[in-house]
């Protein structure tokens, strides 16, 4: 079950290709840290060609890996875990060549400019 977690929007154009880049990614990362169940996606809302979904991750596993990593995970850009996180997994998605972009959920909520 899901505690605190970190909600990430994903836009994408292929929501096959990407979720199931997305859910490997995390599940290796869960392997990695001893996590379990520790991520949710879910389904696309397709519009303007392009699919809009959710994935929802346990913030123990951002901070599992973190431990992990340690001084490693301190270098990745970002302020604080949510974003350092966020960074992490589009760098790991990016070695993919997936046209998907990553957003925090709630920063996008309370842009002016947000989409949603």
């Amino acid at each position: 079950m899901l505690g605190e977690r970190i909600n990430i929007n994903v836009s994408a154009i292929d929501y096959e290709n990407t979720s199931k880049e997305i859910t490997s990614t995390l599940r290796n990362l869960e392997e990695m840290v001893h996590g379990k169940n520790d991520f949710i996606v879910t389904d696309s809302e397709f519009a303007f060609g392009w699919h809009f979904y959710v994935v929802c991750v346990n913030k123990v596993l951002a901070q599992k890996l973190s431990d992990q990593l340690g001084p490693s995970f301190d270098k990745i850009k970002g302020k604080g875990l949510e974003k350092k996180f966020l960074t992490w997994l589009t760098d790991k998605l990016s070695q993919k060549q997936l046209k998907v972009k990553l957003a925090i959920k709630e920063e996008m909520e309370s842009s002016k400019y947000g989409i949603f």
